[in-house]
């Protein structure tokens, strides 16, 4: 496995020297992170600097050196470099002034970054996709990079920053997986259980201890006066019912319309459930050379069937 240095303006800088292990942890919602164990050599103290860029050959990412530790004993001489992927850059950015958008949430993805009034060097917009999920919101000083993801998991979508060294510039992609559960019959499925005898090892949680079913998002405004929104599914009663008040008075009416502003009301009361919901997940280690491998079956982002039948 070949890794291969670049200088932050996309430069190239050599090839690492015998490494020892690489951990290469991709992620969809939120940038991924790497840490590389090589020799200490003078080519390689040389390379693993700070703010340079890491890339596997063939990956789709590249990661930024962030984090550098050199470590030498008498039966040790070890380089750990650490960074995170180069998503991690639009960390150094916040969303200002007020930004108000009702519209595609991949286009409002690309309008907050396309609108920074100190662009990141090298990055550009990739290939437009044409999703299809909406999304309403008001937002100001925020963090560019938290806000980024908090509208990628609102529509389940992934996204990365692309290099291309070739041509020296850095794609800033949005993009979803494939679905390739048991119950779609579109592309071959991915499936993950005792029948196929590929699981290591399986753990279950369920927790509802802190969901939330219906939202009252209050806007601005005194007493009566004060714009009320209630959002979720209003036919819960009973023990199923179990609400949530959101105060929203930081969301500002003004240059909004009234349907715009009930629009950016209902999106905070939407993204508030969303952080209140049934805790339950099933995650499992794989077997990763089994009957289904990793890159050419399923890859970062699809929905795959994971069974354990005699848990239910």
């Amino acid at each position: 496995m070949e890794i291969r240095i670049y200088s932050r303006d996309l430069k190239f800088q050599g090839v690492s020297e015998n490494q020892t292990s690489i951990v290469w942890t991709r992620r969809y919602f939120e940038p991924g992170e790497f840490e590389v164990h090589t020799p200490i050599t003078p080519a390689n103290v040389g390379l693993y600097q700070r703010k340079n860029i890491v890339w596997i050959q063939g990956a789709v990412e590249a990661g930024v050196i962030e984090d550098l530790d050199f470590n030498e004993t008498p039966a040790r001489n070890e380089l750990v470099a650490k960074g995170r992927f180069l998503e991690s850059y639009m960390d150094r950015r916040i969303i200002y002034p007020t930004f108000n958008f009702t519209g595609k949430t991949e286009v409002a993805m690309r309008t907050l970054f396309s609108r920074l009034a100190n662009p990141l060097p090298y990055v550009e917009l990739g290939t437009l996709q044409g999703f299809s999920d909406e999304v309403s919101f008001q937002c100001t000083w925020k963090d560019l990079l938290n806000y980024e993801s908090r509208l990628a998991r609102s529509a389940n979508m992934g996204y990365r920053f692309r290099p291309s060294f070739t041509e020296r510039k850095i794609y800033f992609d949005i993009y979803k997986g494939f679905d390739r559960t048991r119950s779609q019959h579109i592309r071959s499925y991915t499936e993950f259980s005792d029948d196929f005898d590929n699981i290591n090892s399986a753990d279950y949680h369920d927790n509802d201890q802190l969901e939330k079913t219906v939202a009252y998002v209050a806007g601005q405004g005194e007493g009566e006066e004060r714009q009320v929104v209630i959002v979720g599914d209003t036919s819960w009663v009973g023990y199923d019912r179990r609400e949530l008040y959101v105060n929203a008075s930081d969301i500002s009416p003004d240059d909004l319309t009234e349907s715009q502003y009930i629009a950016a009301l209902t999106q905070r009361g939407i993204d508030k459930l969303n952080e209140n919901i049934l805790s339950a997940s099933l995650e499992c280690v794989t077997i990763p050379l089994g009957n289904f491998v990793y890159k050419r079956d399923y890859d970062l982002g699809d929905v795959v069937t994971v069974r354990k039948t005699n848990w239910g």
